[in-house]
């Protein structure tokens, strides 16, 4: 079995009423990873993501660019163990 990380990873820029959360969702669960994806009060995304460090790695990726609406600006991303805590990838509000 693939050893399991997660990733913790807030988006800005115009990520808000685009879409996002639902494109990061769909996104996150045909990578196979758990986790949620959540609007920040400040305008930004939250994304909690765990899972086999390559899907992490396309998910990021998939972040950058973001759903066609969006605007992406910045990308700030950190790496931890996975915890095992997180349940099917989940728009949380």
């Amino acid at each position: 079995m693939a050893e399991k990380f997660s990733l913790r990873t807030v988006v800005s820029g115009r990520v808000q009423g685009v879409n996002f959360r639902d494109f990061t969702r769909q996104k996150a669960r045909s990578l196979g990873l758990s986790g949620h994806v959540r609007n920040l009060p400040g305008g930004s995304v939250e994304v909690l993501a765990e899972g086999a460090r390559p899907a992490l790695e396309a998910l990021l990726e998939y972040l950058k660019q973001g759903p066609p609406r969006a605007v992406v600006e910045h990308v700030d991303s950190s790496w931890g163990a996975a915890t095992g805590s997180q349940g099917d990838f989940e728009v949380r509000f």
